[in-house]
């Protein structure tokens, strides 16, 4: 189809600002991930076993999947929970619930985690020491 017959987009400048974007968030990604790469690429095998098997790092992945697992069963409990008592039933309130349940797809987990952390001064917070 030639170009002449392209309906026009409404917001001008769109693929130069989803370009720059999506250039900038890439940038943002691919530093650090190419950094990882190229530090871990000079590590020996035994240096790079040795790290991921520290006793440290070990525990980091006891406590990473086990609150995963958790998180998930709870989830599937309550969420089945949920699930039946806004389809069976009626009740004040029922719209309400409904919007907290779909509240995670419109607000991502990230952005509650930036929202919830200033929330919570350091000497009583998760940031304490």
């Amino acid at each position: 189809m030639p170009i002449l017959n392209q309906p026009r987009s409404v917001i001008p400048g769109f693929g130069l600002t989803v370009g720059f974007s999506l250039f900038y968030l890439g940038l943002i990604f691919l530093i650090p991930v190419a950094g990882l790469l190229f530090f871990t690429a000079t590590m020996s095998w035994s240096d790079f076993w040795s790290a991921i098997s520290h006793p440290q790092v070990v525990a980091s992945y006891k406590l990473s999947f086990g609150a995963s697992l958790a998180g998930a069963t709870i989830n599937l409990v309550f969420g089945i929970l949920v699930a039946w008592v806004l389809v069976r039933y009626t009740f004040p309130g029922k719209r309400i619930i409904d919007a907290l349940v779909d509240l995670p797809f419109a607000l991502p987990t990230a952005v509650a985690g930036f929202l919830w952390r200033p929330s919570t001064p350091p000497p009583a917070g998760w940031g304490s020491t």
